[in-house]
């Protein structure tokens, strides 16, 4: 397989570039990692890479807020975490989170994205109250294609799993299928970007606004276009 004009490392072919790059064994092995998380074929196979890249020491010491961000994005509870902190009462508790959510998590799940949510300076204490600080969030070229993945991965799943759980005047699920030309695509998901946009700012403006009123509760707002058939050959 050729990408961009150039061939890729095969095992046999990566063997002989580490032995020509004259690696020490971990720099060999984490060279090896980022191959195999660059070639990955699969989510599962990018996520079982990118734990090897992750808990090596070199991107350890070098990279820990990349490794946090896959974090945050690749369970779904940590951004409810982050929101639920807009809430009046939120507690810096693991066991009082944990029991916010619905579903529920453990402990440990809680305890971690607490963690991670002050790594990345999403959560700050401030006059004694742990509140969801006003910081963006910015995705390393590196890792965006891969936590995108497993964070819609984990709230298509939350979506589905909703149909069961949720009571329906708590949820509103909407589709259409529709045939439409190629040509549509781009500007259906300009609206759809400005749809979101639009949503967010009355969000926003509930709880900031002239008449603001207190967060109270965290939902997951779902937009999405995908093919349901093969494109013009």
């Amino acid at each position: 397989e050729v990408i961009a004009g150039r061939r890729n490392l095969t095992a046999s072919t990566l063997e002989g570039f580490l032995v020509a790059l004259n690696l020490e064994a971990d720099d060999a092995a984490f060279f090896q990692s980022l191959v195999q998380l660059d070639q990955a074929a699969t989510d599962d196979e990018r996520n079982s890479a990118w734990e090897q890249v992750a808990s090596s020491r070199r991107f350890r010491t070098a990279r820990p807020i990349e490794g946090a961000t896959v974090r945050y994005l690749s369970h779904w509870y940590c951004p409810a975490i982050r929101e639920l902190a807009l809430c009046d009462g939120f507690q810096n508790d693991p066991e009082w989170v944990r029991q916010q959510l619905q579903p529920k998590i453990t402990r440990a799940e809680a305890r971690q994205a607490l963690e991670t949510l002050f790594a990345l300076g999403l959560l700050e204490e401030r006059d004694g109250k742990v509140r969801a600080a006003d910081t963006s969030l910015a995705t390393p070229h590196e890792v965006a294609g891969l936590a995108a993945h497993n964070y819609h991965h984990q709230m298509l799943q939350q979506a589905w799993d909703s149909i069961e759980r949720a009571d329906p005047d708590e949820r509103h699920l909407l589709g259409v299928t529709v045939a439409i030309p190629e040509a549509l695509v781009p500007r259906l998901k300009h609206e759809l970007d400005a749809f979101q946009e639009r949503l967010l700012h009355l969000c926003d403006d509930a709880i900031a606004g002239d008449d603001a009123q207190p967060a109270e509760r965290v939902f997951q707002l779902q937009l999405g276009l995908f093919p349901l058939t093969r494109g013009p050959a």
